[in-house]
């Protein structure tokens, strides 16, 4: 039975669109883009979270004074207190990523597309060929954990790791490395 699969123009595209149809990756709410401090405090104040945000990047005024501040856009506030709303605002705005699943580190890969290694080049996945299969349980995912969950995991990076320290690890160096030069990849897990 086919498992998962994710496409794309290189390696790291399809272990990206992989990984993103599995968990949610981190990402900016779309009802957050207000850029003066006064929308930003007017949207913040309506909720909990909100509250709770500008609470924990230190702002510390009383009722009246919120009150004063949002009963007119052009009171003028300190320069510091512009910069605890922005940061509870840009706090709020982003949802964390979800961990990468156990399931996805211990997954059996099956990379379909060019595999290079040495001067042994040849299109994994074919009729001719069968998939590059890669052990994920014997990888270290900690560098692609960390990128993940930080939202900067580009297609570089995850290939680039998921080479170094996935199939490395799972099956050595090969002849001269490990290179995917092809424009079409598509990467299953199981």
């Amino acid at each position: 039975m086919a498992g998962p699969t994710g496409r794309g123009g290189s390696l790291g595209a399809a272990l990206n669109d992989l990984l993103s149809s599995q968990v949610t990756p981190r990402h900016r709410l779309s009802s957050y883009t207000a850029m003066h401090w006064h929308a930003q405090l007017s949207q913040l104040t309506a909720t909990h979270r909100g509250q709770q945000a500008l609470a924990d990047a230190g702002l510390n005024v009383t009722t009246k004074t919120l009150i004063n501040w949002l009963s007119d856009a052009e009171y003028n506030i300190r320069r510091n207190y512009r910069d605890l709303i922005h940061t509870a605002y840009e706090n709020v705005a982003v949802v964390p990523a979800d961990p990468i699943p156990g399931h996805f580190k211990r997954g059996q890969y099956e990379i379909s597309g060019v595999v290079k290694t040495g001067d042994d080049e040849r299109t994994r996945g074919t009729v001719d060929a069968a998939p590059l299969r890669i052990d994920g349980s014997r990888g270290n995912w900690e560098g692609i954990e960390a990128l993940w969950l930080a939202g900067e995991l580009t297609d570089d990076e995850f290939e680039d790791h998921f080479v170094d320290d996935v199939i490395v690890e799972d099956i050595g160096e090969g002849t001269d490395g490990w290179e995917f030069p092809g424009g079409s990849y598509s990467v299953e897990i199981r």
